[in-house]
């Protein structure tokens, strides 16, 4: 007789006692249709893996602030986070574009620079140098998944398995990473736009 598999419900009980590999299995159990979803919507797999993040991100935080009430409806919940996520994106409207990486690891560099104005390269240019400066007052962990994140354009669980630490872990380090950054930038009043 084999062993029946946990319900959403007991994994979600388990991740906030303390068991990131409950929040793992979750995850797991239910990534291909909220990834399938948003796709379906946006028709890019660079944005839907964003938007797929930036959902479960959400749903960490709402789990830990004890605010996720819906017994037995995990699925629907987060399903309705994601379409609300991907529906914010489209009303952004003119999005700031992703980042990478050079090759020489000596320059950062915009994925369509050719779509710059020359005044706006050199903002974008200032707000690179800003992020940077910013990021060298977070912990090393933290740092390190930022500039994993957006400047190597890895996903949450290719960070995981580089840094061989949980998806949970991850997600967790980068919330923590944005919260220290938003404190930098609100004390050195800096202003982190193209507008």
């Amino acid at each position: 007789m084999r062993s029946q598999q946990p319900t959403d419900q007991e994994l979600i009980r388990s991740y906030l006692e303390g068991n990131d590999k409950a929040f793992d299995t979750l995850l797991l159990r239910h990534q291909s249709q909220v990834f399938t979803k948003i796709f379906m919507m946006v028709k890019d797999h660079d944005v839907a893996n964003d938007i797929f993040q930036d959902t479960f991100i959400k749903v960490i935080n709402t789990l830990k602030r004890g605010k996720y009430n819906e017994e037995g409806k995990i699925l629907p919940w987060v399903l309705r986070i994601a379409h609300n996520l991907t529906i914010d994106h489209f009303r952004k409207g003119k999005k700031m574009p992703a980042v990478r990486s050079d090759e020489d690891n000596d320059v950062f560099a915009m994925l369509s620079q050719d779509d710059l104005s020359v005044e706006d390269k050199m903002c974008w240019d200032q707000i690179l140098d800003d992020v940077m400066k910013v990021m060298d007052h977070l912990p090393a962990d933290q740092k390190e998944v930022v500039h994993q994140r957006l400047f190597q354009g890895m996903s949450f669980k290719e960070i995981a398995e580089r840094n061989d630490i949980s998806i949970n872990t991850a997600l967790g380090r980068m919330r923590y990473a944005l919260i220290n950054m938003r404190k930098v930038i609100a004390e050195h009043k800096m202003n982190l736009s193209m507008s």
